[in-house]
Protein backbone atom coordinates (compact mmCIF):
# COMPACT_ATOMS: atom_id res chain seq x y z
CA UNK A 1 0.00 0.00 0.00
CA UNK A 2 1.90 3.01 -0.99
CA UNK A 3 1.56 6.48 0.50
CA UNK A 4 -0.35 9.33 -1.15
CA UNK A 5 1.40 12.00 -2.87
CA UNK A 6 1.46 14.37 0.43
CA UNK A 7 2.05 17.55 -2.48
CA UNK A 8 -1.24 17.28 -3.92
CA UNK A 9 -3.34 15.48 -0.76
CA UNK A 10 -5.24 18.75 0.45
CA UNK A 11 -5.01 20.23 4.14
CA UNK A 12 -7.67 19.47 7.26
CA UNK A 13 -10.00 21.82 6.77
CA UNK A 14 -9.21 23.33 3.27
CA UNK A 15 -12.04 21.43 1.61
CA UNK A 16 -15.17 18.97 2.62
CA UNK A 17 -17.15 15.94 0.70
CA UNK A 18 -20.58 15.29 1.32
CA UNK A 19 -22.12 12.45 0.03
CA UNK A 20 -26.74 12.02 0.79
CA UNK A 21 -28.53 8.82 -0.18
CA UNK A 22 -32.22 8.79 -0.51
CA UNK A 23 -34.41 5.89 -1.08
CA UNK A 24 -36.40 5.74 -4.39
CA UNK A 25 -40.60 5.75 -3.42
CA UNK A 26 -43.74 5.46 -5.10
CA UNK A 27 -45.39 8.47 -5.90
CA UNK A 28 -48.53 6.64 -4.70
CA UNK A 29 -47.74 4.50 -2.07
CA UNK A 30 -44.50 5.69 -0.62
CA UNK A 31 -43.26 2.05 -0.82
CA UNK A 32 -39.63 1.44 -1.98
CA UNK A 33 -38.71 0.70 -5.47
CA UNK A 34 -35.68 -0.57 -7.52
CA UNK A 35 -35.65 2.41 -9.92
CA UNK A 36 -31.92 3.15 -9.49
CA UNK A 37 -30.60 2.07 -12.75
CA UNK A 38 -33.59 3.68 -15.03
CA UNK A 39 -33.52 6.73 -13.43
CA UNK A 40 -29.40 6.87 -13.94
CA UNK A 41 -30.75 5.85 -17.61
CA UNK A 42 -33.01 8.67 -17.39
CA UNK A 43 -30.81 11.10 -16.53
CA UNK A 44 -27.56 10.58 -18.85
CA UNK A 45 -29.20 9.78 -21.91
CA UNK A 46 -27.43 6.66 -21.74
CA UNK A 47 -28.15 4.04 -24.34
CA UNK A 48 -26.54 0.79 -23.42
CA UNK A 49 -27.95 -2.36 -22.01
CA UNK A 50 -26.34 -1.51 -18.47
CA UNK A 51 -26.98 1.61 -16.34
CA UNK A 52 -24.36 4.42 -15.51
CA UNK A 53 -23.55 3.79 -11.83
CA UNK A 54 -22.34 7.40 -11.86
CA UNK A 55 -23.31 10.66 -13.50
CA UNK A 56 -21.52 13.44 -12.88
CA UNK A 57 -22.84 17.06 -14.00
CA UNK A 58 -20.53 19.92 -13.17
CA UNK A 59 -19.89 19.96 -9.38
CA UNK A 60 -22.73 17.37 -8.45
CA UNK A 61 -23.21 14.52 -9.22
CA UNK A 62 -25.50 11.46 -8.58
CA UNK A 63 -24.39 7.24 -8.22
CA UNK A 64 -26.02 3.97 -6.84
CA UNK A 65 -24.24 1.88 -4.06
CA UNK A 66 -25.55 -1.79 -3.44
CA UNK A 67 -29.25 -1.49 -3.60
CA UNK A 68 -31.63 -0.42 -6.75
CA UNK A 69 -34.17 1.95 -4.52
CA UNK A 70 -31.17 4.32 -3.41
CA UNK A 71 -29.40 7.40 -4.73
CA UNK A 72 -26.87 9.39 -3.81
CA UNK A 73 -25.93 12.90 -4.19
CA UNK A 74 -22.72 14.11 -4.03
CA UNK A 75 -20.29 16.63 -4.89
CA UNK A 76 -17.17 14.55 -6.21
CA UNK A 77 -14.73 16.75 -5.99
CA UNK A 78 -14.16 18.44 -2.39
CA UNK A 79 -15.50 21.99 -2.10
CA UNK A 80 -13.88 24.48 -0.24
CA UNK A 81 -17.23 26.03 1.22
CA UNK A 82 -20.75 24.09 1.41
CA UNK A 83 -22.64 27.42 1.98
CA UNK A 84 -23.88 27.49 -1.65
CA UNK A 85 -24.06 23.36 -1.75
CA UNK A 86 -27.58 23.12 -0.29
CA UNK A 87 -29.00 25.56 -3.10
CA UNK A 88 -27.58 23.57 -6.05
CA UNK A 89 -28.29 20.14 -3.96
CA UNK A 90 -31.93 21.38 -3.41
CA UNK A 91 -32.72 21.90 -7.48
CA UNK A 92 -30.71 18.63 -8.46
CA UNK A 93 -33.25 16.84 -5.82
CA UNK A 94 -36.13 18.80 -7.70
CA UNK A 95 -34.12 17.95 -11.35
CA UNK A 96 -34.04 13.94 -10.26
CA UNK A 97 -37.69 14.27 -9.29
CA UNK A 98 -38.61 15.64 -12.65
CA UNK A 99 -36.85 12.22 -13.89
CA UNK A 100 -39.05 10.04 -11.62
CA UNK A 101 -42.05 11.36 -12.04
CA UNK A 102 -43.26 9.55 -15.07
CA UNK A 103 -42.06 6.62 -14.07
CA UNK A 104 -44.70 7.03 -10.67
CA UNK A 105 -41.65 7.49 -8.18
CA UNK A 106 -40.38 10.38 -6.05
CA UNK A 107 -37.27 10.75 -3.30
CA UNK A 108 -38.18 10.27 0.41
CA UNK A 109 -35.80 11.33 2.87
CA UNK A 110 -34.93 10.01 6.33
CA UNK A 111 -32.50 8.04 7.75
CA UNK A 112 -34.80 4.92 7.59
CA UNK A 113 -37.92 3.94 5.08
CA UNK A 114 -40.33 3.64 7.85
CA UNK A 115 -42.56 0.75 7.03
CA UNK A 116 -40.08 -1.36 4.54
CA UNK A 117 -39.31 -4.87 4.58
CA UNK A 118 -35.82 -5.43 3.25
CA UNK A 119 -36.08 -9.52 2.94
CA UNK A 120 -38.80 -9.11 0.79
CA UNK A 121 -38.27 -5.54 -0.54
CA UNK A 122 -34.20 -5.84 -1.43
CA UNK A 123 -33.51 -5.84 -4.48
CA UNK A 124 -29.24 -5.84 -4.76
CA UNK A 125 -27.60 -3.25 -7.85
CA UNK A 126 -27.09 -6.38 -10.87
CA UNK A 127 -24.61 -3.90 -12.67
CA UNK A 128 -20.74 -2.53 -11.94
CA UNK A 129 -19.38 -3.72 -8.72
CA UNK A 130 -22.13 -6.56 -8.49
CA UNK A 131 -19.87 -9.05 -7.74
CA UNK A 132 -18.79 -6.95 -4.55
CA UNK A 133 -22.55 -6.39 -3.73
CA UNK A 134 -22.69 -10.23 -4.21
CA UNK A 135 -19.63 -11.14 -1.63
CA UNK A 136 -21.22 -8.16 0.49
CA UNK A 137 -24.86 -10.68 0.83
CA UNK A 138 -23.25 -14.24 0.77
CA UNK A 139 -21.02 -13.43 3.85
CA UNK A 140 -23.80 -10.86 5.75
CA UNK A 141 -27.01 -11.26 3.71
CA UNK A 142 -28.12 -7.62 2.47
CA UNK A 143 -31.68 -8.39 2.81
CA UNK A 144 -31.71 -6.39 6.69
CA UNK A 145 -32.34 -3.12 7.74
CA UNK A 146 -28.50 -3.07 8.64
CA UNK A 147 -27.70 -3.09 4.66
CA UNK A 148 -30.78 -2.23 2.47
CA UNK A 149 -32.77 0.14 4.96
CA UNK A 150 -30.15 2.85 6.17
CA UNK A 151 -29.80 6.20 4.28
CA UNK A 152 -26.88 8.40 5.84
CA UNK A 153 -24.98 11.59 5.14
CA UNK A 154 -21.34 10.77 4.43
CA UNK A 155 -18.98 13.76 5.49
CA UNK A 156 -15.26 13.94 3.99
CA UNK A 157 -13.09 15.86 5.93
CA UNK A 158 -9.21 15.61 4.24
CA UNK A 159 -6.05 15.32 5.42
CA UNK A 160 -2.07 15.70 4.07
CA UNK A 161 0.38 13.20 6.37
CA UNK A 162 0.68 11.94 9.45
CA UNK A 163 0.51 14.48 11.59
CA UNK A 164 -2.94 16.17 10.34
CA UNK A 165 -4.38 12.87 9.99
CA UNK A 166 -4.00 12.13 13.74
CA UNK A 167 -5.12 15.33 14.88
CA UNK A 168 -8.25 14.61 12.91
CA UNK A 169 -8.68 11.26 13.80
CA UNK A 170 -8.40 12.24 17.70
CA UNK A 171 -11.32 15.19 17.23
CA UNK A 172 -13.51 13.10 15.10
CA UNK A 173 -13.65 10.28 17.50
CA UNK A 174 -14.64 12.59 20.36
CA UNK A 175 -17.42 14.42 18.65
CA UNK A 176 -18.62 10.91 16.94
CA UNK A 177 -20.71 10.06 20.46
CA UNK A 178 -22.80 12.89 20.06
CA UNK A 179 -23.56 13.93 16.55
CA UNK A 180 -27.09 11.22 17.09
CA UNK A 181 -27.92 13.99 18.96
CA UNK A 182 -28.46 16.66 16.37
CA UNK A 183 -28.88 14.08 13.23
CA UNK A 184 -30.94 11.11 14.31
CA UNK A 185 -33.99 10.88 11.31
CA UNK A 186 -35.13 7.36 11.82
CA UNK A 187 -37.21 6.97 15.09
CA UNK A 188 -39.67 3.72 13.25
CA UNK A 189 -39.23 0.52 11.46
CA UNK A 190 -41.22 -1.75 10.17
CA UNK A 191 -44.65 0.59 10.63
CA UNK A 192 -43.83 0.74 14.68
CA UNK A 193 -42.08 3.15 16.81
CA UNK A 194 -38.13 1.42 16.86
CA UNK A 195 -37.10 1.97 20.15
CA UNK A 196 -33.87 4.26 19.19
CA UNK A 197 -34.55 8.14 17.71
CA UNK A 198 -31.38 6.91 15.46
CA UNK A 199 -32.71 3.21 14.56
CA UNK A 200 -30.76 3.30 11.62
CA UNK A 201 -27.14 3.82 13.47
CA UNK A 202 -28.52 0.94 15.85
CA UNK A 203 -28.97 -1.57 12.89
CA UNK A 204 -25.60 -0.11 11.41
CA UNK A 205 -23.99 -1.53 14.88
CA UNK A 206 -24.74 -5.42 14.07
CA UNK A 207 -25.03 -5.47 10.10
CA UNK A 208 -21.54 -6.71 10.09
CA UNK A 209 -21.81 -9.02 12.93
CA UNK A 210 -20.05 -12.46 11.19
CA UNK A 211 -17.34 -10.70 10.97
CA UNK A 212 -16.76 -8.01 13.92
CA UNK A 213 -13.57 -6.62 13.27
CA UNK A 214 -14.88 -4.51 10.62
CA UNK A 215 -16.99 -2.57 12.46
CA UNK A 216 -15.45 -2.63 16.26
CA UNK A 217 -17.28 -0.96 18.63
CA UNK A 218 -18.32 1.93 16.02
CA UNK A 219 -15.96 4.61 17.78
CA UNK A 220 -12.70 3.97 16.82
CA UNK A 221 -9.61 3.63 18.60
CA UNK A 222 -6.84 5.81 18.95
CA UNK A 223 -4.92 5.93 15.91
CA UNK A 224 -1.31 8.11 15.29
CA UNK A 225 -0.36 7.18 11.66
CA UNK A 226 -1.36 5.33 8.76
CA UNK A 227 1.34 2.66 9.50
CA UNK A 228 -0.63 2.32 12.73
CA UNK A 229 -3.83 2.15 11.51
CA UNK A 230 -3.01 -0.12 9.15
CA UNK A 231 -1.30 -2.51 11.53
CA UNK A 232 -3.86 -2.32 14.25
CA UNK A 233 -7.13 -2.39 11.77
CA UNK A 234 -7.07 -2.86 8.60
CA UNK A 235 -4.73 -6.02 8.66
CA UNK A 236 -7.30 -7.64 11.18
CA UNK A 237 -9.71 -7.30 9.24
CA UNK A 238 -8.61 -8.33 6.31
CA UNK A 239 -6.99 -11.44 8.04
CA UNK A 240 -10.79 -11.80 9.54
CA UNK A 241 -12.40 -12.18 6.24
CA UNK A 242 -10.12 -13.74 4.43
CA UNK A 243 -10.99 -17.53 4.94
CA UNK A 244 -14.75 -16.36 3.82
CA UNK A 245 -15.93 -17.57 0.39
CA UNK A 246 -15.53 -15.05 -2.26
CA UNK A 247 -13.88 -12.31 0.31
CA UNK A 248 -10.81 -11.78 -1.04
CA UNK A 249 -12.53 -9.37 -3.79
CA UNK A 250 -13.15 -7.01 -0.41
CA UNK A 251 -9.62 -6.90 0.63
CA UNK A 252 -9.59 -3.02 0.68
CA UNK A 253 -10.09 -0.40 3.53
CA UNK A 254 -13.25 0.69 2.19
CA UNK A 255 -14.63 -2.88 3.89
CA UNK A 256 -13.84 -0.94 7.27
CA UNK A 257 -16.90 -0.15 8.88
CA UNK A 258 -16.21 1.83 11.87
CA UNK A 259 -18.36 5.42 12.22
CA UNK A 260 -15.14 7.11 10.75
CA UNK A 261 -12.77 5.52 8.99
CA UNK A 262 -9.68 7.18 7.38
CA UNK A 263 -9.30 7.07 3.16
CA UNK A 264 -5.99 7.01 2.53
CA UNK A 265 -6.45 6.31 -1.42
CA UNK A 266 -8.06 9.75 -1.35
CA UNK A 267 -6.47 11.25 2.22
CA UNK A 268 -9.72 12.23 4.20
CA UNK A 269 -11.71 11.03 6.95
CA UNK A 270 -14.92 9.78 6.17
CA UNK A 271 -17.35 10.17 9.07
CA UNK A 272 -20.86 7.72 8.70
CA UNK A 273 -23.03 8.39 11.73
CA UNK A 274 -25.04 11.06 10.15
CA UNK A 275 -28.52 10.13 9.22
CA UNK A 276 -29.91 12.02 6.50
CA UNK A 277 -31.72 14.98 6.90
CA UNK A 278 -35.14 16.02 5.31
CA UNK A 279 -33.71 18.29 2.85
CA UNK A 280 -30.27 19.46 1.79
CA UNK A 281 -29.94 22.99 3.86
CA UNK A 282 -30.61 20.80 7.09
CA UNK A 283 -27.86 18.19 6.16
CA UNK A 284 -25.54 20.73 4.81
CA UNK A 285 -25.99 22.94 8.00
CA UNK A 286 -25.41 19.70 10.37
CA UNK A 287 -22.50 18.88 8.41
CA UNK A 288 -21.19 22.22 8.94
CA UNK A 289 -21.53 22.38 12.53
CA UNK A 290 -20.16 18.93 12.70
CA UNK A 291 -17.05 19.87 10.78
CA UNK A 292 -16.27 23.28 13.00
CA UNK A 293 -16.83 21.27 16.10
CA UNK A 294 -14.10 18.61 14.92
CA UNK A 295 -11.97 21.63 14.21
CA UNK A 296 -12.49 23.32 17.41
CA UNK A 297 -10.90 20.14 18.92
CA UNK A 298 -8.28 20.11 16.29
CA UNK A 299 -7.16 23.09 16.90
CA UNK A 300 -6.83 21.91 21.06
CA UNK A 301 -9.25 24.81 21.93
CA UNK A 302 -10.69 22.71 24.27
CA UNK A 303 -8.15 20.10 25.21
CA UNK A 304 -4.52 18.83 24.41
CA UNK A 305 -4.18 16.20 21.62
CA UNK A 306 -2.02 13.91 24.15
CA UNK A 307 -5.40 14.06 26.09
CA UNK A 308 -7.78 13.56 23.38
CA UNK A 309 -5.77 10.59 22.11
CA UNK A 310 -5.72 9.01 25.59
CA UNK A 311 -9.46 9.02 26.21
CA UNK A 312 -10.56 5.27 25.94
CA UNK A 313 -13.19 4.30 23.46
CA UNK A 314 -15.54 2.40 25.40
CA UNK A 315 -17.33 5.48 27.45
CA UNK A 316 -17.60 6.89 23.88
CA UNK A 317 -19.30 3.97 22.67
CA UNK A 318 -21.66 4.19 25.59
CA UNK A 319 -22.33 7.71 24.59
CA UNK A 320 -22.78 7.18 20.93
CA UNK A 321 -25.74 4.37 22.07
CA UNK A 322 -27.38 6.20 24.53
CA UNK A 323 -27.37 9.02 22.22
CA UNK A 324 -28.79 6.60 19.35
CA UNK A 325 -31.64 5.88 21.61
CA UNK A 326 -32.37 9.06 23.01
CA UNK A 327 -30.34 11.78 20.93
CA UNK A 328 -30.85 15.02 22.43
CA UNK A 329 -32.31 14.36 25.60
CA UNK A 330 -29.56 11.88 26.10
CA UNK A 331 -28.05 12.64 29.43
CA UNK A 332 -24.17 12.44 29.43
CA UNK A 333 -22.57 12.06 33.19
CA UNK A 334 -19.24 11.43 32.23
CA UNK A 335 -16.86 14.50 34.13
CA UNK A 336 -13.45 13.49 31.99
CA UNK A 337 -15.88 13.71 28.68
CA UNK A 338 -17.40 16.77 29.44
CA UNK A 339 -13.96 18.33 30.18
CA UNK A 340 -12.32 17.74 27.21
CA UNK A 341 -15.03 19.11 25.28
CA UNK A 342 -15.06 21.91 27.31
CA UNK A 343 -18.31 21.44 28.92
CA UNK A 344 -17.69 23.23 32.86
CA UNK A 345 -20.35 21.30 34.34
CA UNK A 346 -20.76 17.74 35.79
CA UNK A 347 -23.96 16.64 33.68
CA UNK A 348 -25.84 17.77 30.93
CA UNK A 349 -28.03 16.65 28.17
CA UNK A 350 -26.48 16.49 24.81
CA UNK A 351 -28.76 19.08 24.09
CA UNK A 352 -27.24 21.17 26.22
CA UNK A 353 -23.54 20.44 25.47
CA UNK A 354 -24.39 21.03 21.96
CA UNK A 355 -25.86 24.24 22.86
CA UNK A 356 -22.90 24.99 25.06
CA UNK A 357 -20.63 23.91 22.24
CA UNK A 358 -22.66 26.15 20.04
CA UNK A 359 -22.21 29.32 21.83
CA UNK A 360 -18.45 29.17 22.37
CA UNK A 361 -17.67 28.32 18.50
CA UNK A 362 -20.30 31.23 17.34
CA UNK A 363 -17.38 33.76 19.70
CA UNK A 364 -15.18 32.01 16.91
CA UNK A 365 -14.32 32.94 13.65
CA UNK A 366 -15.03 29.46 12.69
CA UNK A 367 -15.13 29.20 9.15
CA UNK A 368 -18.74 27.53 8.11
CA UNK A 369 -21.01 28.98 11.19
CA UNK A 370 -23.00 31.30 8.69
CA UNK A 371 -23.57 27.66 7.10
CA UNK A 372 -25.34 26.27 10.36
CA UNK A 373 -25.82 28.91 13.01
CA UNK A 374 -29.84 29.23 12.41
CA UNK A 375 -30.64 25.76 11.07
CA UNK A 376 -28.94 24.40 14.02
CA UNK A 377 -30.24 27.12 16.70
CA UNK A 378 -33.97 25.25 15.14
CA UNK A 379 -32.89 21.97 15.53
CA UNK A 380 -31.35 22.68 19.17
CA UNK A 381 -34.92 24.31 19.79
CA UNK A 382 -37.23 22.14 17.84
CA UNK A 383 -35.33 18.60 18.46
CA UNK A 384 -33.91 16.24 16.01
CA UNK A 385 -35.75 15.24 13.01
CA UNK A 386 -37.01 12.06 14.76
CA UNK A 387 -37.87 13.93 17.80
CA UNK A 388 -40.06 16.27 15.26
CA UNK A 389 -41.32 13.04 13.51
CA UNK A 390 -42.33 11.20 16.46
CA UNK A 391 -43.88 14.42 18.24
CA UNK A 392 -46.45 14.91 15.07
CA UNK A 393 -47.12 10.99 14.54
CA UNK A 394 -47.78 9.70 18.69
CA UNK A 395 -45.97 7.09 20.09
CA UNK A 396 -48.02 4.42 18.26
CA UNK A 397 -48.95 6.26 14.77
CA UNK A 398 -51.42 4.21 12.07
CA UNK A 399 -50.03 3.58 9.39
CA UNK A 400 -52.01 6.71 7.25
CA UNK A 401 -50.11 8.90 9.92
CA UNK A 402 -46.76 7.48 9.01
CA UNK A 403 -48.05 7.89 5.31
CA UNK A 404 -48.94 11.28 5.70
CA UNK A 405 -45.85 12.21 7.67
CA UNK A 406 -43.66 11.00 5.68
CA UNK A 407 -45.58 12.12 2.64
CA UNK A 408 -44.46 15.73 4.03
CA UNK A 409 -40.90 15.01 4.56
CA UNK A 410 -40.42 14.01 0.91
CA UNK A 411 -42.48 17.37 -0.14
CA UNK A 412 -39.74 19.03 2.14
CA UNK A 413 -37.01 17.29 0.49
CA UNK A 414 -38.52 18.85 -3.24
CA UNK A 415 -38.58 22.32 -1.89
CA UNK A 416 -35.69 22.75 0.19
CA UNK A 417 -37.21 23.13 3.47
CA UNK A 418 -37.03 21.69 7.09
CA UNK A 419 -39.94 19.90 8.32
CA UNK A 420 -41.84 21.44 11.43
CA UNK A 421 -43.99 19.03 13.60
Amino acid sequence: MSAPDEVTALPAFSAYGVELEYMIVSHETLDVLPLAGAALHALSGHTGEAPPTEVIEGDLGWSNELVCHLLELKNPKPSASLDRMAEAMTQRVADMNAHLAPLGARLMPGGMHPWMQPRSDTVLWPHENASIYAAYDRIFDCRTHGWANLQSQHLNLPFAGDDQFARLHAAARLILPILPAIAASSPFREGSAAGFLDARLEAYRSHTKVVPSLTGTIVPDTATSREQYAREVLEPIYRDIAPLEGASILQHEWVNARGAIPRFDRSALEIRVLDVQESPAADLAIAAFAADAVRYLYEERAAPLLAQQRFPTQPLSRILLDCARDAELTRISDESYLGLLGYPGKSCTAAGLWSEFADRMAALPMPLLETWRLPIADILKEGTLSRRLVRAAGPSPAPDRLFELYESLCSCLNEGRMFRS
